[in-house]
């Protein structure tokens, strides 16, 4: 199916009269990064990097989207043949998927002629806003659960397709499974799931729904108790699985008082190993209120799938540098109020100090060469990759393979923030920003 049309109208408006004044062909440098944190954070993490190289493969313009253009006069009958044959043969370079970024991070740069890159725009940054905002809102969660257990379970509160996006980003900053069975097909996250109070409510008592689910289950399956009354829903579920009972799952009341009166029921009655899940809105605020209590997995709905209040990473994809007539390189910048961008090529580093990061270093250049590599920053970490060269895509970025490298290299770099970045205060940056112009 293609992805073409994942896009605003004024992307092939710029097409079709860059075509018509003859700059379309124009090499030009995009870049893609955020102004500031939202919402006060302290770091972003970068997610979507794999959902997008899969989805620039189907950027292609069909039979379906080319009758469109045409028969609502979107653009001309010349832009409309040159999209029929339109393919992306530029590259992209930029932070890995999990890599932790900061105000002016070059996330992602798109280089290519400007009627190539310039249609990227709109598709890159609806997925990297999303899939990032819920990446960051998930590592704070991981932060404030420390070695519990988290489940992503907020299909229900986002659109359908939004729903396996966020699982793979949530799993990619630290969640353990998900409730959405297509992120499972689909990335190779773990699901988990077993029953909600509709089943309870089904069956004429509370003993016989749990007695059907741990026939069908297991005992060792997590039994939700809170439908009627707590406590004789604690009884009730070690008198029908006994003490071998997997789990218990809360999800209404003051959770750390519950909680507590849980697992000392659950002691009194000899179920020590059973273990306690509780869901109920959570956010990284309330997981850390409960870092005191026995609780020993957290399922997170609403909270996660949004952002956590922060629906959107505020990403912005901008020209950098472009060739002018005469085939030299310029930087170019918007000068906007509050809405400025930093021109240039550029690549970036992780200043670092004894393991510690201390910096995010941008070398910025005004050429088409870069100026600066790795050997230039011996005590610094490069931060970009390259995803796609000369048109071919690199693939182990994508599919479940893709998450796997992105989950265990987000566990990596988060371990180089100082302890004042795992705060979850609203605060400055963890890091600065550092420019070093050529």
């Amino acid at each position: 199916m293609s992805t073409a049309l994942l896009t605003d109208r004024y992307e092939l408006t710029m097409i079709d009269a860059a075509l018509r004044d003859g700059t379309a062909g124009r090499p030009c440098v995009f870049e893609l990064f955020a102004r500031r944190l939202p919402g006060g954070r302290r770091f972003g993490v970068v997610a979507g990097t794999g959902r997008l190289l899969q989805e620039l493969r189907d950027f292609r313009f069909g039979d379906d989207e080319l009758r469109f253009l045409r028969d609502h006069a979107v653009v001309s009958p010349e832009t409309v043949a040159y999209l029929e044959s339109y393919r992306f043969t530029g590259s992209i370079r930029g932070y890995r998927e999990g890599e932790l970024y900061f105000p002016g991070s070059p996330i992602l740069t798109i280089e290519g002629t400007f009627s190539e890159a310039v249609v990227l725009e709109t598709l890159a940054l609806s997925i990297l806003n999303h899939d990032s905002a819920v990446a960051t809102a998930a590592a704070r969660m991981s932060i404030a659960a420390g070695d519990r257990p988290l489940a992503e379970m907020g299909s229900r509160r986002a659109g359908e397709r939004s729903a396996v996006a966020a699982a793979r980003a949530a799993h990619i900053a630290g969640f353990g499974a998900t409730s959405n069975l297509e992120a499972g097909r689909a990335w190779g996250i773990p699901t988990m799931g077993t029953a909600a109070h509709s089943f309870t409510l089904l069956h004429d008592t509370e003993e016989l729904a749990f007695r059907s689910q741990i026939d069908a289950l297991g005992v060792e399956t997590t039994l939700l108790i809170d439908t009627y009354d707590i406590r004789e829903g604690v009884a009730t579920a070690i008198r029908v699985a006994g003490t071998g009972l997997g789990g218990v799952r809360i999800d209404s009341g003051d959770l750390p008082t519950v909680a507590a009166a849980v697992r000392t029921q659950l002691d009194e009655l000899g179920a020590t190993g059973t273990k306690i899940t509780v869901t109920s809105d959570l956010d990284e605020f309330a997981i850390a209120a409960l870092a005191a209590s026995p609780v020993d997995s957290y399922g997170v709905g609403t909270s996660v799938v949004t952002g956590s209040g922060s629906p959107t990473a505020s990403m912005v994809y901008k020209l950098v540098a472009r060739q002018d007539a005469a085939g030299g390189w310029v930087a170019v910048a918007k000068a906007s109020a509050d809405k400025g961008s930093k021109g240039g090529r550029k690549a970036a580093f992780r200043t670092l100090s004894r393991g510690t990061a201390t910096s995010e270093l941008i070398a910025v250049s005004d050429g088409f060469e870069q100026v600066e590599t790795a050997a230039d920053h011996p005590d610094a970490r490069p931060l970009q990759v390259t995803f796609v060269d000369a048109g071919e895509t690199d693939a182990s970025f994508e599919g479940p393979g893709g998450v796997t490298l992105a989950r265990a290299h987000h566990a990596v770099v988060r371990e180089e923030l100082p302890i004042t970045g795992l705060a979850l205060s609203r605060s400055d940056p963890a890091l600065p920003t550092v420019y070093e112009e050529a």
